[in-house]
């Protein structure tokens, strides 16, 4: 299977330099950025798979730049930087980041997350669709359908809703679990979002996007709050 290539952005040299270089050594085709226009110019010779995109940037912020490429583009994001505090962490995910991963970092980890989303994605072909099973077939709730082997969401109506890998994630663990309810330790679990710790707002964060997509169509999302508890996905769910 050919490597996933990856853009790395980050402005600081010799963390730029080791960081590439332990991607490298995990089987990745890394190409590095030290600034957004190098980040435009690598990502326009090729796509990427995914982009580790520093937020503390010189020039234009890593923020911007997100926005920016957002609109062009669905490619997995994953934020770093030296900013880890609980509230710049739930931004970067209320902008619709894949992940958020607080500097100083070690290699294994950012491997680790890397991995995660890019197994979310589909793009290491590996299996992680967890306990809801029904791999490669259409799942449906509330009119809703969910295309497991397209990773793709459909309302009612028949439009595609847009989702980033982690809400799409979490969707498919709230899928496989109907009617339960689901502690966010239990759903860092099995959804395997390495979102952040479950006491702070990252998976808060999460449902309440999904929740507002899946509301957007009319009427209410079938995520239901148990309070002090955690969630619960309320809607009965047909598998083939």
């Amino acid at each position: 299977m050919q490597a996933a290539s990856i853009v790395l952005v980050e402005d600081d040299g010799p963390l730029r330099t080791l960081t590439a270089r332990a991607l490298r050594e995990n089987g990745y085709n890394v190409r590095t950025a030290a600034t957004g226009a190098e980040m435009w110019v690598a990502l326009e010779s090729e796509p990427a798979d995914l982009v580790v995109l520093d937020i503390m940037l010189p020039g234009t912020s890593g923020i911007e730049l997100f926005r920016r490429l957002r609109k062009q583009s669905d490619v997995p994001i994953i934020f770093v930087s030296a900013r880890g505090s609980e509230e710049d962490r739930v931004l970067g995910l209320e902008l619709g980041a894949d992940d958020y991963l607080a500097k100083p970092f070690s290699t294994r980890e950012l491997v680790a997350r890397i991995g995660a989303v890019l197994r979310r994605g589909g793009t290491t072909g590996t299996d992680t669709a967890g306990e809801t099973g029904s791999r490669s077939g259409e799942i449906r709730f509330d009119g809703w359908t969910v295309s497991m082997a397209r990773r793709e969401l459909h309302s009612p109506s028949g439009a595609m809703v847009d989702l980033t890998g982690a809400e799409f994630d979490l969707l498919t663990t709230f899928i496989g679990q109907p009617q339960r309810v689901l502690g966010r330790e239990r759903l860092i679990e099995l959804s395997r979002t390495r979102l952040g710790d479950s006491s702070d707002r990252s998976v808060d964060v999460l449902v309440s996007r999904l929740r507002r997509k899946l509301a957007g169509a009319g009427g209410s999302a079938p995520i239901v709050t148990v309070r002090g508890v955690g969630y619960m996905f309320k809607a009965e769910v047909q598998r083939p």
